[in-house]
């Protein structure tokens, strides 16, 4: 890329001095008043919360409000500092040039009077530009008239809607003036030598289709650039269309299709159409009325069909029936817009401006001063505004014609720029984006698109591609997508069938590879009768009648209907593989369960097993080492006991008998019960004891064990249990019944019995004595 250049076709320079009640004016003018600096205000005269009546909607915020940005472009774009500074001081002017209004004058002898603190803003405003206040004044309120071969002067009062205009025309002068200019400092920045370059990339931003409540001049352009364009594309679409048919070898002849050539004709038609109506009246040295310009069109066009009328209007106007829709035109004040008239004195005005910039935008040259002057013998042609956008706009169809258009139609859901929001239909430009537009009421509404898409001509595309074959897929495509319906059909049918084309693919010449393909590709094409059959078994006549479908030489060209039915049958197709698919995917995941499932059960089993045998390996050893010790102790205290019993018996007998009052007795008796008693648990098991333990020993220990009174032993009667296998009791016949716990035995397996029987005591420490009468012995 070698360079750009810039070209404009239609400056809508209305909108700095009217805007519509939901416009805004151009993004410069809020751009300065929201991003100047302090200093800056104080330059321009800015200050913070200053109201203009050329700049409405002030509170919107909108994402081209970047004054930082624009600043940085130009810098980009070699527009340095001090000349960005005297720019926007220009444009500063021109804001509280919108501020001066005029009252209505009684006399029309006198000129208008300023209103309110217009006096104020016209200071503001020609110290902003650089004008003398008095003649700035003089020149909006007092019209000059040259009448006459001598081209006498005379000077006339101007009314307040004449003041109004001439204000207006000063701003949309200044602004276009500079906006050509810079224009033409960007080209000069960017722009390549023409021997550069050969080839260029054009991008055309198109006008949006127009339709507000009140359509003027700029309307009626616009939408006129919209219905050459569309014409454009139709026929660029159809030609392209043609070809491809022709390319591909089918023979088919387009469907008629709307053309909006009768809509060209109204409006640019020769000799008699719209523009050269109001050019005519341009022309006409007369003043023209709006009825009178209405009548005319109305009588002159009235064969059109484009040509329509509202009967409801109260102000003159004529419709006219667009591709996209009607639109109201009103006839009131569109010959002056047309003629764009600058007053001579306004121009001189503007020529005596101090300002640099002005200086260079209002150049005092003779030539054009003498231009400015002609003689009413001598006056050329006026150049009306609807010539030069005629003009303008033929030789951009010439560019389009001589180039390979591309298009991309933008849709916007609303004017707020968000994502994912649809608002009610608005009046207004229904496809330029940098346009404002208030918040609808009614969001999540696609009334908006669907006019967007009428304006664009889409609907109309639609139908014309919707006459022929709208669906065109390349055969590998085709073949890709639908190859699982050849295979199906192939497992019902007992003929052999080709091979796929991704077997092998690696070993085939491209010969090879074209003619499989073929191949495969008529096969899938033999099953469309299938399906239509079976369309029409499941009830759906309409499926039922063939589609056509036309094999090409790249592409399968088909209509929706038969999409369609494709895609049912292979929607079909790939339901019933995914079932199978999942079928096998849970049968091979419940068998994978119960595999995991015994295996877990066999590792819990033998956990268990081997778990239960410690234990009872634990269990027998502590068993074995219970028994063990319990048998040593038990041989240890038997033998010990038997010993020291035996001794005390030897003793007992081998003494003579006292009398029962005697001393020696007691003595006797009472150490022997000391040894006993300390020895208690002793006598527990020498009174179980089956063999090696006489009567007296056993009475004796007994009678030792429950610490009876000193006395004779035999006057006591025991009942033991010799031949049992336990001690199940010792029975003896205290008064009443007591139970008591002694206390515990030294012996560490005294509580433990290692063969447990029914006949066994919980243990040798509890007693249990039941009541007895002591005679009953």
């Amino acid at each position: 890329m070698t360079g750009a250049a810039v070209q404009t076709y239609l400056l809508e320079k209305t909108r700095v001095a009217c805007q519509a009640s939901s416009e805004r004016n151009f993004h410069i003018f809020y751009q300065i008043c929201k991003g100047a600096s302090m200093d800056e205000r104080l330059q321009w005269h800015l200050p913070e919360g200053a109201a203009f009546f050329w700049l409405p909607n002030p509170e919107r915020t909108l994402e081209e409000d970047c004054f930082e940005v624009t600043r940085e472009a130009m810098l980009h774009l070699g527009i340095d500092t001090p000349a960005q500074n005297n720019i926007f001081q220009v444009l500063a002017g021109l804001l509280h040039l919108g501020n001066v209004r005029f009252a209505h004058s009684e006399d029309e002898a006198q000129p208008c009077h300023l209103t309110g603190d217009a006096q104020c803003s016209l200071k503001t405003s020609a110290l902003l530009l650089q004008l003398p206040e008095d003649p700035l004044l003089e020149t909006l309120r007092i019209r000059t008239i040259r009448a006459g071969r001598q081209q006498q002067v005379f000077q006339k009062p101007c009314s307040q809607a004449e003041c109004d205009t001439r204000r207006d025309c000063v701003a949309k002068l200044v602004y276009a003036r500079l906006f050509d200019w810079l224009v033409s400092v960007i080209n000069s920045s960017i722009c390549a030598d023409p021997a550069s370059w050969t080839t260029f990339i054009g991008l055309l931003d198109v006008y949006g289709f127009e339709s507000f409540p009140n359509n003027s001049l700029e309307q009626l352009c616009i939408n006129y650039a919209n219905e050459k364009l569309q014409q454009h594309f139709v026929a660029h679409y159809l030609r392209a269309q043609q070809e491809e048919y022709a390319v591909e070898g089918l023979e088919w002849s387009f469907v008629n299709y709307q053309d909006n050539q009768t809509c060209l004709d109204l409006i640019e038609g020769s000799p008699i159409s719209i523009c050269s109506l109001i050019n005519e009246e341009c022309r006409l040295n007369r003043p023209s009325s709006a009825a009178q310009l209405q009548t005319r069109i109305e009588s002159a066009l009235a064969g059109s069909p484009r040509l329509g009328h509202n009967k409801l209007s109260r102000e003159p106007s004529f419709v006219v029936l667009h591709y996209a829709g009607p639109v109201q035109y009103h006839t009131a004040g569109l010959v002056e817009k047309n003629k764009d008239p600058v007053p001579p004195e306004l121009t001189r005005l503007l020529q005596q401006s101090q300002d640099p910039l002005l200086k260079v935008l209002f150049p005092a040259d003779p030539e054009e001063k003498a231009q400015e002057e002609p003689s009413g013998q001598s006056r050329a042609p006026v150049l009306t505004v609807v010539s030069k956008f005629k003009a303008s706009l033929e030789q951009l169809l010439q560019v389009l014609h001589c180039t390979t258009p591309h298009y991309i139609r933008c849709i916007k859901p609303n004017s707020q720029g968000q994502a994912h929001s649809f608002l009610q239909e608005e009046q207004g430009d229904l496809l330029k984006v940098p346009r404002s537009r208030p918040p609808a009421a009614t969001p999540l509404d696609s009334l908006q698109v669907l006019s967007q898409l009428e304006a664009c001509g889409l609907v109309e595309t639609i139908h014309i591609s919707a006459a022929g074959f709208p669906i065109r897929i390349p055969h590998w495509n085709f073949v890709e997508r639908y190859e699982v319906l050849r295979r199906i059909c192939a497992r019902t049918s007992s003929g052999p069938h080709s091979p796929s084309p991704a077997e092998g693919h690696s070993e085939r010449s491209p010969c090879t590879e074209a003619a499989t393909l073929q191949a495969v590709l008529q096969d899938i094409l033999h099953t469309l009768p299938a399906l239509t059959q079976a369309a029409a078994t499941l009830g759906d006549p309409a499926k039922a009648t063939p589609a056509p479908v036309h094999c090409g030489r790249t592409k399968v060209f088909m209509t929706d209907s038969m999409l369609e039915l494709l895609e049912h049958r292979r929607a079909q197709v790939l339901e019933q593989c995914a079932r199978r698919i999942q079928g096998s995917w849970r049968r091979h995941w419940h068998r994978k369960q119960e595999r995991q499932r015994r295996a877990a059960v066999l590792i819990q089993a033998a956990i268990r097993s081997w778990l239960a045998r410690k234990h009872v390996q634990r269990l027998h050893t502590a068993a074995t080492v219970i028994k063990r010790a319990w048998r040593k102790w038990r041989i240890g205290m038997a033998f010990l006991a038997s010993k020291e019993l035996d001794g005390v018996e030897e003793k007992h007998f081998s003494q003579v008998p006292l009398p029962t009052g005697s001393s020696l007795l007691p003595q006797t008796q009472t150490s022997l019960l000391a040894a006993i008693i300390r020895l208690w648990p002793l006598g527990l098991v020498l009174a179980n004891a089956a063999v090696g333990v006489r009567g007296f020993q056993r009475k004796l220990v007994v009678w030792a064990c429950l610490q009876l009174p000193a006395g004779n032993p035999s006057s006591y009667p025991v009942q033991t249990a010799q031949g049992q296998a336990g001690v199940t009791s010792i029975r003896a016949l205290p008064q009443g019944s007591i139970k008591f716990h002694c206390r515990k035995s030294p012996l560490p397996y005294a509580d433990i019995c290692p063969e447990p029987s029914p006949y066994s005591v919980s243990g040798f420490n509890q007693i249990l004595l039941e009541r007895h009468s002591l005679g009953h012995g």
